[in-house]
């Protein structure tokens, strides 16, 4: 398997013989750019020299030839090129975790990540003003389908500027957000360090106005932690990103030392991420054995073992891990090794049941494409795909839940409520992750981007 990471810094979209020649060139043109080393001459007469890797491309280079030589329009090689990347993952891979991603997308895709990315700091959502439960209507921007501010980041440029939780935001650089998607303005607020980025803000149903913000480097913060009833450490971890195994082990020490004796471990909606960042956080959990074990092509295994440098391994230490739908790849590598070492009960919903392992690469363009490469199974040797792991105790929030309530969170707590509380000594608390580190290689997750810009 290929361990190195993308460079340091996880399924896509052509009546007439022009129509026909697109979709030719959607399912291979890619594999002639850029999988198979070759590249397709250009001009607009004579041959192309279309250099074919086999005979399965010999029509396709029938194809390009004649599409360079008799369409009628100029032809954009680059906008010919990418689509035919697209299509080949679209078309000729029957896996919908393998794909390109174009530049834009990659280089975000990538801050995800990597935890750090250049943007303003700040929290954004999508609120349908007209039914706050009824998010699916809101495919893209209006007046009703608004985007808003969550919050801003602590001690970012957001923050600094005066942006509020429930700001509206109407406009980014004098253009209407409306009829575009939440994505696509967080790819518009993001941007270069040192930049400019100004936003139309409604407050409290006043006036318009702009707040100009300059860009700044944004480290995420993935991991949440409070106290609960004066003993319960409630841990949440938004994403398995290069800091987050740091970032857990290091809260989840501070919660041990204040005090916790049961731990709430929530990894509702958590998305993925770093592989290597599931097995140190689950090992923060487990003492020794099996976390979880990866399948290549060829009978490749590797196993994926307890580090053996937990600060939770406590068994006497109570553990409740929240899930839902929301909860993939390597949340589920880590609530499968729990739930199976029997170290701690699962709570809520069957999570998202993917267990595929991609691994991204960058293209000459800047753009990028992810492969599956392999399988994860838990240490049981159980496929989560595709029904999820399944929860010990079932709970979720419905359509009339009221916001302000967390059922899922309750039951935890009821559960812990009827558990005798971990004795004086939980495990050794450590002063820092030690010289260990991660190394980052394989993407398990379905890394979105995040609303965060």
């Amino acid at each position: 398997m290929n361990e190195t990471p993308p460079p340091v810094h996880a399924p896509a979209r052509g009546g007439t013989i022009p129509w026909l020649i697109s979709l030719a060139l959607a399912a291979i043109v890619g594999a002639l750019l850029f999988a198979g080393g070759y590249l397709a001459g250009g001009g607009s007469g004579g041959g192309t020299g279309c250099a074919a890797p086999d005979d399965a491309f010999a029509a396709f280079c029938e194809a390009y030839d004649q599409l360079q030589n008799q369409y009628v329009d100029e032809l954009d090689s680059e906008a010919l090129a990418e689509g035919a990347i697209r299509g080949m993952f679209q078309y000729g891979v029957a896996d919908p975790y393998s794909g390109y991603m174009p530049p834009e997308q990659y280089s975000r895709a990538l801050g995800d990540l990597s935890g750090a990315f250049s943007g303003i700091g700040a929290e954004m959502a999508i609120r349908n003003t007209e039914d706050a439960a009824d998010l699916a209507a809101c495919t893209e921007l209006s007046d009703i389908c608004r985007l808003v501010v969550v919050a801003p980041l602590a001690d970012t440029p957001a923050e600094r500027a005066g942006l509020q939780a429930g700001d509206f935001v109407l406009a980014v650089d004098g253009a209407s957000v409306n009829g575009t998607t939440m994505e696509d303005q967080i790819g518009q607020i993001r941007g270069e360090e040192g930049t400019d980025v100004t936003l139309t803000i409604q407050r409290d149903g006043g006036e318009p106005f702009d707040v100009t913000i300059t860009r700044a480097e944004i480290t995420l913060q993935e991991v949440e932690t409070r106290m609960i009833d004066g003993h319960i450490g409630y841990i949440g971890l938004n994403s398995f990103s290069a800091p987050a195994a740091d970032q857990f082990r290091d809260a989840l020490a501070d919660l041990l030392a204040e005090g916790a004796d049961q731990i709430v471990f929530d990894l509702r909606d958590n998305p993925g991420g770093y592989i290597d960042a599931a097995q140190q956080i689950a090992s923060q959990f487990i003492d020794d054995g099996l976390i979880f074990t990866q399948e290549s092509a060829g009978e490749d295994t590797k196993e994926w073992p307890a580090t053996g440098d937990g600060v939770a391994t406590d068994p006497t230490l109570p553990v409740a891990v929240l899930i839902n739908g929301g909860s993939a790849s390597a949340s589920e590598i880590v609530a499968a090794a729990l739930q199976e070492s029997g170290r701690a009960t699962l709570i809520g919903e069957p999570s998202f049941g993917k267990n595929t392992v991609q691994v991204w690469s960058r293209l000459e363009n800047d753009g990028g494409v992810r492969i599956t490469i392999s399988r994860w199974f838990t240490p049981n040797h159980n496929s989560v795909a595709p029904d999820g792991v399944q929860p010990d105790i079932e709970a979720a929030r419905t359509a009339e839940t009221p916001p302000e309530e967390d059922p899922i969170l309750d039951a935890a707590l009821g559960f812990l409520g009827d558990q005798p509380v971990a004795g004086d000594e939980t495990g050794s608390v450590p002063q820092s992750m030690g010289a260990g580190g991660i190394r980052w290689a394989a993407v398990v997750g379905i890394v979105a981007p995040r609303p965060i810009c």
